[in-house]
């Protein structure tokens, strides 16, 4: 029986040692476990076998790589990887960067867990196979196997044909001194699947063993269980994301239309206002045009657009989204009521998307736009996850973009602990704009704005100016 990962690579169980002549006291591995009783100090612990002073190192490196199981990702160095990653915008490049230098260094000593989350295609199978064949080339005993592949070959030791034991390949995968567990995925699994996980994870987290693990999708799908352990404390575990969740264009969720990106830039805004619009509505937008240009170039705290529906708050919003795409920055842009219904929708059974993959790139994108707030439904359930982003990303002073036809007053009376929040100075630029709705009142008319003046009593009376009207 041949040994397979999720990618098709085969390789040779522990019982095939003769093939490449390895140790018969410990399988090639360089490593054996003392038979002691459950509770003495040795008792699970892995110690050099006497093979390891016979052999030389070609031979040895030899042995190592057949035993790990790597296939053909024994191709993969840190030399022949681009650090920045596989293709995508800056901010999925830095984070790559960064996870290759730490593995790079984790790879000269492994001590510890390192953990690499992220989404398909980020990058994180490709890092934990360049750590497995670098601690090889140092002689270092490394196995790597897929998680699914684990509990299928556990599955198959119960059968009378298999020619490996279940304690074999158990004790292997829980005591080799580098464990390589890829694609620990995040979904729904058995109960018995769920134990035999945990306890190769325990038993490695207990006995401090050095474990490389990939996990599929966010940190927070998983159980509670396990989780506790990959992420650990004290140090004792590094986790590192590589990617944006749901960053994926063929979901529809979170992306700007082109249509608003093309129409809806700095360039055309125009802060004349529609007709009606007066002197005091004409400087709201100047101000309003000021602090989006600011905001765009250095994406920093929360800004907070209030104002009448149609005075240019969701164009300013999105013109901020355009500049920061351009500058490869993630952007997230959901239009608050059609985000409860995707975040609804991700319970049923054929969601594309998990709740909490959406959820978390929600909290954790670079730029996030949410745009029309108070709109929505007002339940409970849509009430306490709005309070959960906006808590999340305020404690994190994640940069946020909101626009609201609520004025504050409104806020503290419909939304008391949101708009706890969002009267926070030290997080929130708020910005009213008081123009009138642009497409009720219309653009482009051949006269000049409406001016304040004042009037006996204290009253006010709009007159035309005599420049020339908006553009």
């Amino acid at each position: 029986m041949k040994h397979t990962n999720g990618a098709g690579r085969g390789t040779a169980r522990p019982a095939e040692v003769e093939e490449v002549n390895l140790c018969h006291r410990c399988n090639g591995s360089g490593w054996v476990s003392k038979r002691v009783h459950v509770g003495h100090p040795e008792f699970g612990q892995a110690f050099p076998c006497v093979c390891q002073e016979t052999q030389n190192v070609p031979t040895r490196i030899t042995a190592l790589r057949r035993y790990s199981n790597l296939g053909a990702l024994a191709r993969i160095t840190f030399a022949n990887t681009r650090p920045e990653g596989p293709p995508g915008g800056a901010a999925n490049r830095q984070m790559f960067a960064d996870a290759y230098a730490f593995a790079a260094a984790y790879a000269e000593s492994p001590e510890g867990w390192l953990v690499l989350s992220g989404p398909s295609g980020s990058g994180k199978t490709h890092l934990a196979a360049a750590i497995a064949n670098q601690c090889i080339e140092r002689q270092q005993t490394t196995f790597f196997i897929v998680a699914a592949d684990l509990l299928d070959h556990l599955r198959a030791t119960y059968s009378p044909e298999s020619p490996v034991t279940y304690d074999e390949l158990f004790e292997q995968v829980r005591n080799v001194p580098l464990l390589v567990l890829d694609d620990l995925g995040t979904t729904s699994a058995t109960p018995w699947a769920e134990e035999k996980l945990f306890q190769v994870v325990n038993h490695r987290y207990n006995n401090a063993l050095p474990t490389v693990i990939t996990v599929r999708g966010p940190m927070q799908r998983m159980d509670d269980a396990l989780r506790t352990r990959l992420e650990g404390f004290n140090g004792f575990s590094r986790v590192w994301q590589l990617g944006y969740f749901n960053n994926r264009p063929d979901l529809d969720i979170g992306a700007v239309p082109d249509s608003m990106l093309s129409r809806m830039t700095f360039d055309n805004f125009d802060p004349h206002g529609g007709q009606g619009a007066t002197r005091t509505d004409q400087e709201s937008l100047a101000e309003a045009l000021g602090a989006a240009r600011s905001f765009a170039a250095d994406p920093e705290g929360w800004l907070l657009f209030t104002g009448p529906w149609g005075s240019g708050k969701t164009h300013l919003a999105v013109a901020i989204a355009g500049v920061s795409l351009l500058q490869d920055r993630p952007v997230f842009f959901a239009f608050v009521p059609t985000l409860m219904d995707h975040l609804r929708a991700t319970f049923r059974p054929d969601s594309v998307i998990g709740y909490d993959e959406l959820f978390e790139q929600l909290i954790t994108v670079p730029l996030l736009v949410l745009d029309d707030l108070g709109t929505e439904s007002s339940t409970p359930w849509a009430e306490e996850k709005l309070y959960q982003i906006i808590v999340h990303r305020h404690e994190s002073n994640l940069p946020t973009v909101i626009t609201t036809a609520s004025d504050m007053e409104e806020l503290r009376k419909t939304k008391p602990r949101l708009a706890a929040r969002l009267v926070d100075i030290n997080v929130v630029n708020d910005v009213p704009i008081t123009a009138p709705n642009y497409r009720d009142q219309g653009r482009g008319s051949a006269s000049g704005p409406v001016e304040d003046t004042p009037q006996p009593g204290g009253a006010r009376q709009r007159r035309r100016g005599n420049r020339p009207g908006p553009r």
